[in-house]
């Protein structure tokens, strides 16, 4: 038995890999998609994931039937944590859940992919960089994406910050008007606690060319997290204003919000 072999046995059940192999995932002849997703490295994520979600952040989803069977979604949600752990555990979340599984994409900063190994290593399991571009053809592909508004403005901030959402981008409601994708809003409650920063030393930062130095404990605490999904929101294109298109996503905020505080009035302690 050769080494990829055993690691493959001890790593991916045989019912995860069934699982994973029934999850209709457009592949080209040498096992990638055009960026860069190989059902092969997804199928490790997702067996590393699973204990990380269950058993470290006790994860519990809400609502993940509301993510339509197929078709273009862009789900939309708070972001946190100064790390992508909300992202991971979305992704988990949508890919596991018993009926109608999709792998989503996630929209991933610029950074990552400059980090050696990491970039196509976060490709490989369904992550691609934050393009405009990328999640248009992504869309045009009928893929569901996981999508940030807040970017770095959210997953940077600070902890007295938290549950507090910063300025969207009007981005995706672009994107999602034209390719007629459905919005699925999502609430993330516990991300927040599992790195809480108290600074960001911004010259640092700008030194080592990454978008926040936070000054934070050196370790991921075990924060118990909540997703709540919302059902899908559908906003129809057409020569629209920008100032209309702002109250779009102004509705898409609330609906963020209420969800949030669905979240947070749902926990019981923070870990």
């Amino acid at each position: 038995m050769s080494l990829a072999s055993f690691l493959k046995s001890r790593l991916i059940p045989a019912k995860l890999d069934e699982q994973i192999n029934r999850i209709r995932k457009p592949i080209g002849s040498l096992g990638y998609d055009p960026w860069g997703f190989n059902n092969e490295t997804f199928k490790y994520g997702f067996s590393l994931t699973k204990p990380i979600y269950e058993k470290y952040f006790r994860t519990e989803a809400h609502g993940v039937d509301h993510m339509p069977a197929d078709g273009p979604v862009l789900i939309v949600g708070n972001h946190s944590g100064q790390l992508p752990i909300d992202g991971i555990l979305v992704g988990y979340a949508l890919a596991s859940r018993e009926k109608n599984p999709r792998i989503p994409r996630a929209m991933i900063e610029r950074f990552f992919p400059t980090v050696p190994w990491l970039g196509n290593l976060l490709n490989g399991v369904g992550a691609a960089l934050g393009d405009p571009l990328n999640c248009a053809r992504m869309l045009a592909n009928n893929e569901a994406i996981i999508v940030f508004p807040e970017g770095v403005r959210g997953s940077g901030k600070l902890y007295r910050d938290r549950y507090k959402l910063q300025r969207f981008g009007n981005g995706f409601m672009h994107l999602a008007m034209k390719y007629n994708a459905a919005i699925v809003p999502i609430g993330i409650v516990g991300c927040e606690e599992t790195i809480p920063a108290i600074a960001n030393i911004k010259p640092l930062a700008k030194a080592l060319g990454v978008p926040y130095a936070p000054v934070a404990m050196p370790v991921i605490l075990p924060a118990k997290v909540h997703l709540n999904f919302g059902p899908p929101m559908y906003f129809e294109g057409g020569d629209i204003s920008e100032e209309q298109v702002n109250e779009r996503v102004e509705q898409v905020k609330a609906e963020i919000n209420r969800l949030i505080d669905k979240g947070l009035a749902e926990r019981k302690g923070l870990f």
